[in-house]
Order: C-alpha cells, then sequence, then structure tokens
C-alpha cells in the first residue's frame, strides 16, 4: 500500500490523471522497480505516465527517505575536482528535474568561498563558471521554459573585500529581492578576514527532500497504472520463462513481504529495474550480475541557530576532502534550521565508511553498525558529539554560529558509487536487454530523469513502448499530471506530515521562496 495520508490526500483531492491517448497504443507490459528512492520514484513517474503498468517496491514506510541532500548543484559548483563537462551536465539535468519537481525548491543563492588557508585560488574556477553561463543562455534559447535560475546573465556573480565591507554596514533585509540584499547577512556574519576574493555566488537552489518525497507520491497517486507497495520488503527476484514459452522475452518473479503481514507474495513482472541505492548490489547478486561500486555511509546535522537575522544564502566554504580542512557547507532551512556537511572524518564523513565490492558479491560491505544506523536510527550520544563538531566547524568562519543548538536527528545514509571513481558525480543507467533487466545507480538525484529517458528508450527499442512521435511531448515539455492538479500548498501538507513522521522539525518541509512564485 502506498503512504496511508497521501492516498487519501490524492483521493479526497483531485481526479485520476490517465493519459488515455496512449493506453490503446501500448501492450499491457508490467514493470516492477525495486526501491522508492529519487530514482526508482522518478523513472516509475516516466513509465506511468506513458500508461506502463508499475510497481514501485519500498522498504520504508515512504518514498524518497534515503541520503541527506541540500541544494540543486545546478552547475556542480560544490566539486573542484570534477571535470567541466560534469558540471555542465549537472546543470542540464538540474534544470530538467527542477520542471519535474518545481514545488521543491527554495529559491536562494549558494555562495563559494576559498578560505585563505587553501591552495587554490577564486580566479581558478572562472573559466568554469563563463561556461556554465553560456551553457545556461544556450538551453534558455533552446527552450525559454528552462530559464528557472534566475537571467543567464545573473547565473554567478562576484564580490569583492571592498563591497562585503560596505554591505555589512547595511540594514538586513526580511525578505530578499535582490543579490545584494541576500548578501547582506553573509557580510554580517562570515569572517570576511579568512576568505580569498572574489567571492562567489551562484544560482543554485535549495533542494528539499520532504518535499521531493511529497511530490513523488502525490505524482504516482494520480495515476492508474502506478502501484506504490511501501513498508515491503522484496525477498527474492527470479528469472521465469515468458507465458509464450519465449526464452528470449524472459519475466521476472518478486517475492515480497508487506511489514504487516507474516506472508510472503509474489507478483510476475516483464521488466526487471533495479534502483536499491546503496543496496542495489544485493539484487545484483540474485539476478546474477556482476558490477564494481562503492558505498559510503555519510551523514549531515540538523541545527538551530536564532541570530541569524531572517533569510540567509547557502554558504560553502571549500576544502580538502577527508581532511581536518574539509568542505563546511552551511545550508538554510526556515525559522532558523540548517543543516551541516563538514567533510572531515570526524563530521560528515566516517574513517571506515567507504566499502567496495568483492570477488564473490556484487553488494560492498558496509560495516554493521552503520547498517544499524540506518535501519535502527542514530547512537544519541555519537549523534549529539557529531552535530556539536559540525557547529565547531561552521563556526570558524561564522563565528556567531557558535550559539547554535543541536537537535535529536541527521540526514544521514548510504550512498552508492558506480565504479571506482569516488569522485563520480554524474552516473544513470546500465541496460541488460537480453534479460530484461536494468539498474539506476544515480550519484545525485538530479541524474535520475535522465536515467528514466534511457530506460523509455530501451523499452521502445524492445517495443515495450510505442514509437509514435508524440509519445514523449509531456516529457520533452514537462506537461506532468500531477502538476496540473496540484500546487504549492499541496505539496507543503505532505512534506509537513512526512518530516514530522521521520522525526525531523516540521518546519523543515516548507520553503521561503517557490520556484514558480519567483518566476
Amino acid at each position: 500500500m502506498t503512504h496511508p495520508f497521501i492516498e487519501n490526500y490524492a483521493q479526497n483531492t483531485h481526479v485520476k490523471a490517465e493519459p488515455d491517448v496512449l493506453k490503446s497504443a501500448l501492450p499491457k507490459t508490467r514493470v516492477g522497480i525495486l526501491g522508492g528512492g529519487t530514482a526508482g520514484a522518478t523513472i516509475a513517474i516516466r513509465l506511468a505516465a506513458l500508461g506502463i503498468h508499475t510497481t514501485v517496491f519500498e522498504k520504508k514506510k515512504s518514498l524518497i527517505d534515503g541520503p541527506p541532500m541540500c541544494h540543486l548543484h545546478a552547475g556542480g559548483n560544490l566539486y573542484r575536482e570534477i571535470p567541466d563537462e560534469d558540471c555542465v551536465e549537472l546543470l542540464k539535468q538540474c534544470i530538467d528535474i527542477l520542471r519535474l519537481y518545481p514545488f521543491t525548491i527554495d529559491v536562494r543563492p549558494t555562495v563559494f568561498a576559498v578560505p585563505t588557508r587553501d591552495d587554490d585560488s577564486p580566479d581558478d574556477l572562472l573559466p568554469r563558471l563563463n561556461k556554465l553561463t553560456n551553457a545556461y543562455k544556450e538551453l534558455v534559447k533552446q527552450d525559454p521554459n528552462n530559464k528557472v535560475l534566475d537571467e543567464p546573465d545573473n547565473y554567478y556573480q562576484l564580490y569583492s573585500y571592498e563591497q562585503m565591507i560596505a554591505l555589512s554596514h547595511k540594514e538586513q533585509i526580511a525578505e530578499p529581492k535582490t543579490l545584494d540584499e541576500w548578501m547582506i547577512p553573509v557580510a554580517k556574519h562570515l569572517n570576511l578576514n579568512k576568505i580569498k576574493y572574489p567571492l562567489i555566488v551562484a544560482q543554485e537552489y535549495g533542494w528539499n527532500i520532504f518535499r521531493l518525497s511529497a511530490s513523488a507520491q502525490l505524482a504516482l497517486a494520480q495515476y492508474e497504472h502506478a502501484n506504490v507497495l511501501t513498508s515491503t520488503e522484496v525477498k527474492q527476484v527470479s528469472q521465469v520463462n515468458s507465458s509464450n514459452g519465449k526464452t528470449q522475452s524472459p519475466t521476472w518473479q518478486i517475492e515480497y513481504q508487506n511489514a504487516q503481514s507474516n506472508a510472503t507474495q509474489t507478483t510476475e513482472v516483464d521488466y526487471l529495474i533495479n534502483a536499491c541505492g546503496f543496496q542495489t548490489g544485493i539484487v545484483d547478486d540474485m539476478v546474477g550480475v556482476d558490477a564494481k561500486r562503492m558505498v559510503e555511509f555519510k551523514a549531515s546535522y540538523i541545527t538551530h541557530w536564532q541570530g541569524v537575522g531572517g533569510q540567509i544564502p547557502e554558504i560553502i566554504i571549500y576544502g580538502n576532502r577527508g581532511t581536518p580542512e574539509g568542505m563546511a557547507q552551511l545550508t538554510p532551512y526556515p525559522d532558523g534550521y540548517f543543516q551541516i556537511h563538514g567533510m572531515t572524518n570526524t563530521i560528515t564523513l566516517f574513517n571506515d565508511g567507504l566499502a567496495e565490492t568483492s570477488s564473490n558479491s556484487a553488494q560492498p560491505k558496509l560495516p554493521s553498525k552503520y547498517l544499524n544506523y540506518i535501519s535502527e536510527g542514530w547512537d544519541k550520544d555519537t549523534l549529539k558529539a557529531r552535530s556539536q563538531k559540525a557547529i565547531d566547524f561552521v563556526s570558524e568562519f561564522v563565528p556567531a554560529f557558535n550559539n547554535a543548538d543541536t537537535q535529536n536527528n541527521a540526514l544521514f545514509g548510504g550512498q552508492q558509487i558506480p565504479g571506482e571513481d569516488d569522485t563520480l558525480r554524474v552516473a544513470d543507467v546500465s541496460l541488460y536487454s537480453h534479460i530484461s533487466y536494468a539498474r539506476a545507480e544515480n550519484v545525485k538525484a538530479s541524474s535520475t530523469l535522465i536515467a528514466a529517458d534511457e530506460i523509455v528508450a530501451e523499452f521502445t527499442k524492445l517495443g515495450l513502448v510505442s514509437s509514435e512521435p508524440n509519445i514523449n511531448n509531456h516529457r520533452n515539455n514537462h506537461q506532468w499530471a500531477y502538476l496540473e492538479h496540484n500546487c504549492n500548498e499541496d505539496i507543503t501538507k505532505i512534506a509537513q506530515v512526512l518530516a514530522k513522521e521521520r522525526g525531523f522539525p516540521v518546519a523543515m518541509a516548507n520553503i521561503n521562496n517557490g520556484i514558480n512564485k519567483v518566476t
């Protein structure tokens, strides 16, 4: 069953939105998607919108309840170590995913600062930023509806030390409208003598996991062909021949068990999609597919700071990952709540938190304590200690933040990294046509819609999706059914329920500035 609140909300508020024009154009293909994270849920929306019978199996109580996310990475400026081409790809993917999930975005800029102790210069990043600006201009030229990150010429701006000093003397604005107004609290709170200039500000907006979960679940509730089974654990998958006996078209039997029942149930699907996140290798082992990957346990911490005085951009302080001077990341939410990443082994990273595949399994083995954290929750003393270290870490650059309070939860989980490159940030899907199997492995959630497109292209090649020219018009124009029947307030109501259910402050389900309001 899907989440009861969401199912009731969808039934009582809106009608099912089924694409009638597609019903007669498609065979009755049945697809099973294992895992209801961002990848599984997004692929399910894509397939259900085409009229395909799609079932999502998710172990948790609601969809998209996994590793931490913070902002949209619309250009990948967080990552100095990845190629420019990957950053351009992240920009394209982020604009695309934003148009599918517009109610998940909090519109505010992100500040990128190079500390004085760092070997690099902010000037080193300018060629990449110019490439991103030109790429954004081209995307807007191709489709004016892609202009979702402010004007292309405003994609990034630079601030000198003198400009920041001048802004520090101005009165803070409760609801910032201009970039200068956004930068006033940064100028007041950031230690301006510990960073190099120019200071970089880019239009990388906040991305809210509670609102993403609400959007995906409400979207899937609109489709008759979508079946969401939450609180459901898949026990085994096995390949069987299709009913017509053609071995070149195998089907899959899925054995699963709902948390409310002791009985194991089975269902058969024509195509199996593995979107199990950090547990992707478990299904690969069941299927008999060999793959190399890594899994990393990571965490970010929730704090409350009453001294900021209003809305503030996200602040990134660059650093070398895994060292005591790793990157610091201060992500704002409404009502003074902040999410902190500190890319050191005492805060976000863990000394033994990175595992890789072995010769006899495609599933990396994380230490049991991290698996217990994921399934049972954190040890409170450990959580509090790491949260305080996160506050202390940020306070080096934002001194007033030392008055922030720790909270009783964290955003954490296992992140899969396909292959053997732990700097990988762009990945999508692997296809095994001969056994009707696909594996979606997305390092960044923004890649999931592209992964869904690759699966649709595969289905078209296999004859599981109509090849009519207009079959993907809704996708190309982002005319998603749930967007026609829902609004920002609908997503907020569901997101608040999910935040409370998961043990987070309800305010973290809200946003200050919605993308639709701003645009």
